[in-house]
């Protein structure tokens, strides 16, 4: 398992080439402690068994697909389900991969990118599919980029599941948060996206103001707004950290899961978009490639 790290002034950045995980992201806080902004393991070899899939890129669709498959053209393509869903690509999804790492770069906006083919129905979905992921640091900020390109029509849904932590402490209840999402995807009892799509201000998930996040728990698809701009920003006065986000998809899934006092940002399509047809499109042709490019700016 083969370990790079890149750095700037402000970030050091660790990643594995099993699953494009990110490891490390190390950054000072407000007294000069360097702190690591990632849950994971010290030990690269931990993370053959994840199954929080922490820091690993995520596909090929990222949350959940409903009805045990999807359907292109007419044609029907089964994928694997545990009681009704699908989760995150699969029994073994990119996250159980190992990539090639193709450049590291170590100049003035050092860089790491790595790529993986994904053959014809691996997982159960069509075409040959070759992704690209870069992460890239640029001043206090760590850009991930995911690209693919198809052979053959197919869904796709690309992200990074690194579980944040913006200081020491082993919970998140001081974070506050402030998302600029006026609505969410409403969900079945098992996350399914209904179709429907709710005001917040209908929900107890309502962060238009920065809100504590108290004993709030999240595991919800937000609308981004506006993309490209601020969606996400979360804040820990104990490190006087901000963790702001930005990207070019149309949704951010916000996991704060009960045992490890961080919080995902999963930036992404909708989950289920295969099988709503008033969701965002998440088909690639090979006329097309996918990229979506998402920005974590750490602020002290």
């Amino acid at each position: 398992m083969i370990q790079n790290t890149i750095k700037n002034d402000k970030i050091e950045l660790t990643v594995l080439d099993f699953g494009a995980i990110i490891q490390k992201i190390i950054v000072k806080d407000k007294y000069g402690t360097p702190t690591n902004m990632v849950v994971g393991f010290d030990e690269p070899e931990d993370y053959l068994s994840n199954p929080m899939f922490l820091g690993a890129c995520i596909g090929r669709y990222a949350g959940r697909i409903s009805q045990g498959g999807f359907s292109l053209d007419g044609k029907t393509y089964p994928i694997h389900e545990e009681d009704g869903v699908h989760l995150h690509g699969g029994i073994a999804g990119f996250n159980t991969k190992t990539f090639e790492v193709t450049h590291v770069n170590h100049g003035t906006k050092p860089f790491i990118q790595l790529s993986y083919v994904s053959e014809h129905l691996e997982e159960g979905y069509p075409g040959n599919l070759n992704v690209t992921v870069t992460y890239t640091l640029d001043d206090d900020a760590l850009i991930i980029t995911h690209e693919a390109g198809t052979d053959q029509k197919t869904v796709v849904n690309l992200t990074n599941h690194s579980y944040f932590k913006l200081d020491s402490t082993e919970e998140v209840n001081h974070y506050t948060l402030q998302l600029d999402c006026s609505k969410v995807l409403a969900t079945h009892d098992n996350l399914i996206p209904t179709g429907e799509l709710i005001e917040v201000s209908k929900t107890n998930y309502d962060f238009l103001e920065r809100t504590p996040l108290a004993n709030t728990r999240l595991d919800t698809p937000f609308v981004i707004d506006k993309r490209h701009e601020i969606c996400a920003s979360a804040y820990s006065e104990i490190s006087g950290i901000t963790l702001e986000v930005m990207t070019n998809q149309p949704a951010v899934v916000i996991y704060t899961p009960e045992t490890t006092g961080s919080i995902c940002f999963e930036t992404q399509n909708y989950p289920d978009a295969p099988n709503h047809p008033n969701f965002p499109s998440s088909v690639l042709t090979p006329e097309d490639t996918y990229h979506n490019q998402s920005t974590f700016r750490f602020k002290v």
